[in-house]
Formats: structure tokens, sequence, C-alpha cells
């Protein structure tokens, strides 16, 4: 008998002729559902690039009433890594005068820098007259990531702390409109965004060292920020919290909070610029929130 004859071998041979139809089709299928999710973010991207145009010609206006006026403005983007600060200072910035505009994002400072008054490197980017500085991190890397990794001493971190509300108030006494915005994520979002990053190679590059070590520190950010929101927020300078699980929501209502900011000519009245209560938190309702987690963890809420 030969193998054309074996039953066994014609069944083996239909297996695998069936198996490679079935892997085809697999890929086929995933194929597919790719395309499917490619297409779902592509019209995505569309709806809210149409629902911020209207914004941001009203932030051309307010980029027009600094100019015409000779005012400073300052808006900080403060927030754990992977929460939407550079995609949302990229919708602020996109159609702006760049004459008239800057996206600042210092790096380690040199030791000259450090020897120096920790403000004066940041004092040295601040606006002109008719200029928007948009800080991607501020001073407030000492009372963040500077004081969780250890990249400050105790006793620099208690300087800041005292000083940085001093320094503020005078800063918005001189005539600067000062903005803090704080995006706040959430630990399993804030995962998925850098195992987002980690998977995808034109994203890679996003990826640092401090955010692979961001997860481990968690906790140590969470209590850094509370004492940060507790002693920084004030009148002249409050915080405003831009939950920021959903990116176009964060988008638009920080852009509406900047505008909210200016009184500036020709607003177009037509648009809603109340924010999302959902979205944009006052510190002091974010402050509730966390005292009563820290209560339920046992910890002190002073």
């Amino acid at each position: 008998m030969t193998d054309a004859d074996d039953p066994m071998v014609t069944v083996g041979r239909r297996r695998m002729r069936l198996s490679t139809v079935i892997a085809q089709n697999e890929k086929l299928r995933a194929d597919l559902t790719q395309l499917r999710r490619e297409e779902r973010n592509a019209v995505s991207k569309v709806r809210e690039e149409r629902s911020l145009k209207p914004f941001q010609v009203e932030l051309l206006k307010l980029q027009r009433h600094l100019e015409d006026h000779n005012r400073r403005m300052i808006v900080l983007f403060e927030g754990r890594d992977a929460a939407g600060k550079g995609g949302t200072i990229r919708r602020v910035t996109r159609y702006m005068n760049e004459k008239h505009y800057r996206v600042v994002a210092l790096g380690k400072p040199t030791e000259e820098q450090r020897s120096q008054w920790y403000f004066q490197r940041y004092v040295a980017q601040f606006p002109t007259g008719g200029e928007i500085v948009l800080f991607d991190r501020s001073w407030y890397n000492r009372a963040m990531v500077e004081q969780v990794f250890g990249f400050c001493t105790d006793e620099e971190y208690k300087v800041f702390m005292r000083g940085v509300t001093g320094f503020e108030k005078d800063l918005v006494r001189n005539g600067t409109i000062f903005v803090k915005l704080y995006f706040s994520v959430t630990k399993e979002e804030q995962k998925r965004r850098f195992d987002r990053r980690r998977d995808d190679p034109l994203r890679q590059w996003k990826l640092s060292e401090i955010d692979v070590q961001a997860q481990e520190h968690w906790d140590d950010f969470t209590d850094s920020k509370y004492h940060m929101l507790k002693r920084t927020s004030t009148t002249d300078a409050p915080w405003v919290i831009i939950r920021s699980e959903s990116k176009p929501k964060a988008r638009l209502n920080a852009i509406k909070v900047i505008l909210n900011s200016v009184d500036y000519e020709n607003r177009n009245t037509s648009l809603d610029f109340v924010p999302d209560p959902e979205i944009v938190v006052p510190a002091a309702q974010e402050l509730l929130l966390m005292d009563a987690d820290r209560i339920r963890s046992g910890k002190f809420t002073t």
C-alpha cells in the first residue's frame, strides 16, 4: 500500500491543510481587527481635532490680546509621567504664532546651575511682554521627582517648599498671568501607557529610566503630590487638577482653563467655556479626596 492509499497519511495531510487554512483565517481576523482599531483611532482623532479647533481659534485671540496689551503669561504643566502633558501642550500651541510663545522643558541642571539660586534657571526662561511660556515640568520638579528619587537633599526640599509660594506671589503681583495645571492619571492607566511605549517602536524614545521606576514609587509620588498641593496651592497661584484618563477630554478642558484665565476681546459666546467638573477639579476638592484616602490607609492628613 502506497502513502497515497494509507488513510492515516491522507488524514494527516488533510489536517495540515486545515491547520494552514485556520492559521490563515486567524491572521486575516487579526489583521481585520487591527484595521478596525486603526480606523476607530483615526475617526477619534478627526473628531478630537474638530472639537478642539474652535477653542484653538480662541487661543489665537488670547495670544493677540497679550501682544496688544504687552502682558506676560506662564502656564505650568505638571503631573506624573505619561499623564498627557506633552500631548496637551502640542494641541495648545498647534496654531499659535511661534514668535510669541515658547515651550520650555529644562533638562538636568549643570553643576554651575546647581550652585545658583534654585529658581534662577527658570526665571531666565520667563516671558517678555506679549509672550506665553509653557513649562513642560517646572520648578516643581523639586517637590516631586527630585524629592522622590533623592536628587535633592531634605534641606533643599524644605527651603523650596517654604519659599515657592512667596516667589509665585511676587510673580503674580508683577502682572504675570499664571496658571498651574496638574495632570492626574490612575496607576492602571499609567501602566497601560508605559506598556504601549515599550511595545511601540515609534514611542520607545519616550520611555526613560525614571518612567520604569514610576510605578514602583507610585505611593511616594502620591505623598509628594499631597504635600505639594496642600502647601503650594494658594489664592494667588492655585493648582487646577486635570483628570487625564481620557486624553481628548483632558486636552479640551485644559485649553478651557487657560482661556478662562484671561479676559480677552472678541470671545466667541456661542462656545461652551465651562470646564467639565468630572475632568477639571480644584485643588481643595482633590485634597479632600486625598485626605479621605489617607485616613483609610492610616496616614495623618497634616
